[in-house]
């Protein structure tokens, strides 16, 4: 089951179970579609892998299967994927 990360890696916005702008890679590392497109041009910076709008849990199922609270804050990965790009 998705953890459904409450946190982009790169800027920290919340990304609450419904947000529509959370995307993830096939290990759940979780960003907002801005630093996606703008800085890690769709692929993760942890993996490689490609990024894709995360699915929403519809919110019955939240109560039993509830989203993560812990937060994973990364922003150096964002920065030196956004440093390699400009080389």
């Amino acid at each position: 089951m998705l953890q459904l990360r409450p946190n982009c890696e790169c800027c920290n916005v919340d990304l609450p179970p419904a947000s529509t702008q959370a995307v993830i890679c096939t290990f759940e590392c979780t960003f907002c579609a801005d630093c996606a497109r703008d800085h890690l041009q769709g692929i993760c910076p942890n993996c490689g892998g490609e990024l894709v709008r995360r699915p929403i849990r519809p919110a019955a199922k939240l109560l039993n299967n509830p989203a993560s609270t812990e937060r994973v804050y990364k922003p150096q990965g964002c920065a030196a994927k956004v440093a390699g790009s400009a080389a």
